[in-house]
């Protein structure tokens, strides 16, 4: 991983693309399919084969998977999903874009991650899934939120966007990986440029489940089977001699075209290869950084729970803004014109318009995620930075909180 100095610019986040991408890209294009081919099969399968569950389904982003599962398991008819409000807006608009309706639930205050205690309180006879999202890279209490879920008859789809890499260990003592369904029904995955890895845009939704599988498949390309042995129209469907007709498919319900590339794909596969690479950078970074803070009352990064290993999506800290005399905004223009970019994750979900005029959201509902969002503050993070770039960062922040 990179030690040689850069003095430009460094942004919060980016994508590391190297000549293997470039060449995996370029040998797809020479293929007789560019969609719909067989390296769409083979980047599931290798994803699938990575995090341990039994079926991946490679869509065209996050949000894609999101709402593809939320259909998947019926969330509709104002039925509740219930999720953090510190996420992004996708993992709330998914329930919307079925009918259903996203009902928020409290983070924990250190961890940032949605209380499974406030999962509790607020289910209701019409809720029907759970989406617990890993921010940050750093996986939610996955045993009490299943626990809770199977209480109450509820699904839980695990949006893990922020946390490819990231391991956790059950009440047992057993490890898994962020997004195997070891406690969840389904499981989301994003790769979008400055995720773990990126195919340009893309998501994937992982299940256990052969029956959601099938559906997810159906639902990813218009709703269309060309599978004999699932056509509903025989007389159509087959010839006088009980063969199927070769030009035949069926649209059996209004599905999407979410379909991704194999030119994605195979930048995708060629990414999961040194996937275990990147995450140990962010991680390295990940301890540079908290070693450098450590002992900083000003700010204080998030606290990674015992039995979970972080994969370091988001480097994210809380800054106490009014102690320091200086606005969040002042404090990211002033590391701007030091050359580092730095982001805020998130203005919580509910405080969006659309939110409060929609379901009546108000400041206030979610006193811990309105707290966090008000000293926010995401500092760079990517495995191409390298360890100049790191102390370049911990040396401007040090120096704006006055304590360098």
């Amino acid at each position: 991983m990179p030690k040689e100095k850069n003095s430009g610019f460094i942004p919060y986040g980016r994508q590391w693309i190297d000549e293997d991408d470039i060449r995996a890209v370029a040998r797809a294009l020479s293929c007789d399919y560019l969609t719909q081919g067989p390296g769409v099969e083979r980047f599931e399968e290798a994803l699938a084969g990575y995090l341990g569950a039994r079926f991946a389904v490679a869509v065209s982003s996050g949000t894609a998977a999101l709402h593809l599962a939320c259909l998947a398991v019926g969330v509709k008819d104002r039925l509740e999903a219930i999720t953090t409000p510190i996420t992004f807006a996708a993992s709330a608009n998914s329930a919307v874009y079925c009918g259903g309706k996203p009902v928020f639930a409290d983070i924990e205050p250190h961890t940032f991650n949605i209380n499974p205690d406030e999962i509790r309180k607020k289910i209701t006879a019409r809720a029907k899934a759970v989406i617990p999202v890993h921010f940050a890279g750093l996986a939610c209490d996955m045993d009490a939120i299943r626990a809770i879920a199977d209480e109450r008859g509820l699904t839980v789809i695990e949006d893990a966007c922020h946390a490819l890499g990231a391991e956790y260990k059950d009440l047992k003592g057993k490890w898994h990986k962020a997004g195997s369904c070891a406690h969840s029904d389904l499981s989301i995955m994003s790769f979008h440029p400055v995720k773990h890895i990126t195919t340009g845009e893309g998501g994937a939704i992982l299940t256990n489940s052969p029956e959601l599988y099938e559906r997810l498949m159906l639902l990813r390309t218009h709703g269309i089977t060309k599978k004999p042995d699932a056509f509903k129209n025989k007389a159509m469907a087959f010839d006088e001699n009980g063969a199927p007709n070769p030009w035949y498919y069926e649209m059996q319900e209004a599905g999407f075209n979410y379909r991704l590339t194999d030119l994605q794909c195979a930048l995708g596969i060629s990414q999961l290869k040194k996937l275990d690479a990147f995450v140990a950078r962010r991680r390295r970074i990940a301890d540079i950084y908290s070693a450098a803070f450590k002992g900083i009352d000003l700010i204080t990064p998030q606290a990674v729970s015992a039995g979970r290993v972080s994969s370091y999506h988001l480097y994210a800290v809380q800054i106490d803004f009014k102690r320091l005399g200086k606005s969040r905004a002042r404090i990211m223009t002033e590391l701007k014109e030091k050359g580092i970019g730095t982001q805020v994750h998130y203005i919580p979900v509910h405080l969006q318009p659309f939110y409060r005029e929609r379901f009546g959201c108000k400041k206030g509902d979610f006193p811990v995620a309105e707290a966090y969002y008000e000293k926010a503050l995401s500092l760079p993070m990517y495995p191409k930075m390298t360890d100049d770039d790191v102390r370049r960062v911990v040396q401007a922040v040090t120096g704006l909180l006055k304590v360098a």
